[in-house]
């Protein structure tokens, strides 16, 4: 007999990070405030989520991230100004973002990792199944993985993770999972985790990215996990934990992602993504791609 659970409304996306790899950028400007083409990486996220039935938004933040606050916020100013000058185009891009979701926020107050970053939201989410969402990884609004996420845990109970193959020499980057099979073709139990593996020794080249359906049962293994790599609070230790139970939080499944997917905590892969959203836009793309044929094909002549 299918089981039921309950409805997923809510949305964390973590945001505390301080953006190292890409600084002095992100020395007084939060790395989720750069701008992928014309908008922040955040409004990417956040645009997911609600696109996914998830207008409650919790970001997890810290020091130095009021700008975040300040994009999903109305000014009052500027709209005011754009009202003046008839620039209806303008005026709805401005408030677009204030009108996406409602979002709220808290304060991680120290980095101690995703794990403990999840654990900040327990107070808004309370005992209801929820999504994360990080940052970093921008999911292309046609391959619409979030949804099928939510669908899945729906179907199954317990959590959910996003997974993805990849590259031997990419695989200690990331969290591998440990999985088996289903009678779905895209979808696979999770059997174990470890983050970061070593060479050779990762269980799988399946790798967890940055989109999480979680049953709230994850909040108590959390209050009970040590640091683990890196000396941080590792979500992927608890959801170790959560795949060796049968019930009472588990199982974890995993949904195969082979979708467009931007890394935008790389250098190389923010610019890559800057390039292929741009090329693919109807108001940007022509003009564009006819540049950048033009330059890439001078650059390889000389």
């Amino acid at each position: 007999m299918t089981r039921t659970h309950p409805r997923i409304s809510k949305a964390v996306i973590p945001a505390a990070g301080l953006g190292t790899r890409f600084l002095p950028a992100t020395k007084a400007t939060p790395k989720e405030m750069l701008p992928v083409v014309d908008k922040p990486a955040i409004q990417y996220v956040v645009e997911e989520a609600v696109a996914a039935g998830l207008s409650d938004v919790l970001m997890i933040t810290g020091r130095n991230k009021r700008p975040l606050e300040d994009h999903f916020d109305r000014n009052y100013e500027l709209e005011e100004a754009l009202t003046r000058k008839g620039d209806a185009s303008r005026l709805a891009r401005v408030r677009e973002s204030s009108d996406l979701a409602t979002v709220h926020y808290v304060r991680q107050g120290a980095p101690r990792g995703l794990g403990h970053a999840v654990l900040c939201a327990e107070p808004h989410v309370g005992d209801r199944p929820f999504a994360v969402l990080l940052g970093d990884d921008l999911i292309d609004p046609r391959d619409p993985l979030l949804a099928r996420m939510i669908a899945v845990q729906g179907r199954y109970g317990g959590s959910v993770v996003a997974l993805t193959e990849v590259d031997p020499g990419q695989i200690h980057l990331y969290g591998a999972a440990a999985i088996v099979p289903t009678g779905e073709g895209d979808v696979v139990r999770v059997t174990g985790l470890v983050e970061k593996p070593d060479a050779g020794s990762a269980p799988s080249l399946f790798a967890v990215i940055g989109r999480y359906v979680l049953d709230p049962a994850v909040f108590g293994v959390l209050r009970r996990t040590g640091p683990g790599r890196g000396g941080e609070i590792q979500l992927t230790d608890a959801l170790e934990v959560l795949a060796e139970r049968g019930g009472d939080g588990g199982p974890v499944h995993g949904v195969v992602f082979t979708g467009r997917r931007y890394d935008t905590g790389d250098r190389g892969d923010y610019l890559r993504a800057i390039v292929r959203l741009a090329a693919e836009r109807e108001d940007l793309g022509p003009d564009f791609r006819t540049w950048l044929r033009t330059y890439v094909t001078k650059e390889m002549q000389a």
